[in-house]
């Protein structure tokens, strides 16, 4: 079995906000990332899909090609927007960076190819924070 990853970046705004807790509660559970003007990341986000090299390439899954996946699929929904606001795999939940990469992982999974799996998604939301999504 090998791994392959792909490492793609976005620039994003939010604000994370629980629309049934008062502006008191939002600000004592989230502090500044409740920010009423929001506030942005740029996002690095790792793509690892698993599986067996084809005999007549060598390749797992041509990179190209992922990348033009995940562009297509995650990037053009996701960079340079308002996730509160312009997101619609994010309607209804709040944005935190858990819910964003389960997001992501939907928004993948049913367009990568059939001979490989998406084995792992590792979103960055500053150098020192992120998270891992196994689905």
């Amino acid at each position: 079995m090998v791994f392959l990853t792909r490492l793609e970046h976005f620039n994003a705004a939010h604000k994370l906000i629980n629309p049934a807790w008062s502006r008191e509660q939002n600000e004592a559970v989230f502090g500044a990332c409740a920010n009423e003007n929001w506030h942005g990341h740029n996002y690095e986000l790792y793509v690892t899909v698993k599986g067996d090299p084809d005999p007549d390439t060598g390749f797992l899954l041509d990179v190209k090609k992922l990348s033009t996946i995940i562009k297509d699929r995650v990037l053009e929904k996701l960079d340079h927007k308002n996730l509160n606001v312009e997101v619609d795999f994010l309607k209804g939940k709040i944005c935190s960076t858990e819910n964003l990469i389960v997001g992501i992982w939907n928004e993948l999974l049913p367009h990568l190819p059939q001979q490989v799996k998406l084995h792992a998604i590792k979103l960055y939301e500053t150098p020192r924070i992120f998270v891992e999504y196994f689905g």
